[in-house]
């Protein structure tokens, strides 16, 4: 009977030890199958000053520009100027050959001078009832036709001289001396750019957002540092129907000429006050359809809240969060809703994260975060 006891006891044991080692087999396999951590770079959310900004790009045109053309047909024969020289209103600047309007001028001139001889005596004729007062009369209207036909003679004389009808600086000539030229043809391009022109749409959205008389900043190349300030100086009174932009026409300063008419621009406008907001990189969003995403880096547990986010260690895992951005600046975006100040950002290495992803922080290459970043010279 003792022996059957300690028989059964014997098993029970077996059983029981069996049961054991298989649970701890069970731990180490899943130990061993724990999710590896993932190594991402992050930063701590500040606020940061932001001057709320509208951007878009523009094309500069001078206050006052003209292609000069001939009115008259003619051949060249004189040309007062060269190429790239600073006029002032009024300059001559070429001379068609005029020698026939010239002659007949002369011949005109001394219609008038006849004409003037018979109106003054019918006028002493009348005097004494030698003649009607319809000749008379018939003499006056003879001489004004005269006097017109002289100065028609002489506006197609001046037709002939081309002057500059504003100071500015000339381009590139584009006629010779002994060359006909055709009614219409051009000869010149004469620009004033003392003061420029800066023509850029913006979305009927932000209509309400702009006046005239807001500060402007005008770049040559997006994200220079140097820009040159202006005003918006005039805004169209319609709203283009197929593109539902609206025509703003802003005015800068060239005084030493370093701008040209026709130049590609990036203009900002100032739309508000400062403001403090939650700022993050650009490449810490993720934008998907259900909503505009980014990671954070949590605490794993209550007995690590002493040890830094920032040092290295595994005790920090991903968590998901849903946020609201507004306006972008730069590599940064602000953050309206969804992230508070001082939270832990993934900026880069988010897409092999998910909720619970351990993490390791390396932040020897940091993702770009500049306001106003500047493109790289090579």
């Amino acid at each position: 009977m003792i022996i059957m006891l300690l028989a059964v006891a014997a098993v029970f044991a077996s059983i029981i030890g069996y049961q054991a080692f298989v649970a701890n087999m069970m731990q180490q396999f899943l130990a061993s199958n724990a999710r590896p951590p993932a190594t991402v770079t992050a930063m701590q959310v500040e606020r940061q000053m932001w001057l709320l900004q509208r951007s878009a790009v523009g094309t500069l045109r001078a206050v006052q520009g003209v292609n000069i053309r001939v009115e008259a047909a003619g051949v060249v024969k004189g040309i007062h100027f060269k190429s790239g020289d600073i006029v002032n209103k009024g300059k001559l600047l070429l001379e068609l050959d005029n020698g026939e309007e010239k002659a007949q001028l002369k011949a005109l001139q001394a219609s008038r001078k006849l004409a003037e001889i018979n109106y003054k005596r019918d006028r002493e004729q009348l005097k004494i009832h030698a003649i009607s007062q319809a000749q008379l009369d018939a003499s006056r209207a003879e001489l004004d036709n005269r006097k017109a036909q002289e100065t028609k003679q002489l506006a197609m004389i001046a037709k002939k001289q081309i002057r500059a009808p504003f100071a500015g600086q000339l381009g590139v000539s584009r006629i010779n001396l002994g060359q006909y030229l055709n009614v219409a043809e051009q000869i010149v391009s004469l620009q004033n750019t003392r003061s420029l022109y800066v023509d850029f749409n913006l979305p009927q959205k932000y209509i309400g957002e702009i006046a005239v008389g807001q500060v402007i900043h005008v770049y040559m190349q997006q994200g220079a540092a140097v820009s040159i300030a202006g005003k918006i100086a005039s805004m169209d009174v319609i709203v283009d129907g197929s593109t539902r932009n609206i025509l703003i026409e802003g005015l800068i300063d060239n005084v030493d000429g370093s701008l040209m008419s026709g130049m590609f621009v990036h203009v900002k406008i100032n739309t508000g006050e400062a403001q403090s907001l939650l700022t993050v990189p650009q490449t810490s969003i993720s934008y998907n359809a259900y909503g505009t995403t980014l990671f954070i880096a949590n605490k794993e547990s209550s007995d690590q809240l002493d040890k830094s986010p920032m040092d290295g260690k595994t005790q920090l895992v991903a968590q998901q969060r849903f946020v609201t951005t507004g306006s972008k600046r730069g590599d940064q975006v602000a953050i309206i809703k969804g992230l508070n100040e001082g939270d832990t950002v993934i900026t880069s290495g988010q897409l092999k994260l998910k909720n619970g992803t351990p993490l390791i922080i390396d932040n020897t290459v940091l993702p770009a975060n500049a306001a106003a970043p500047r493109p790289q010279e090579h």
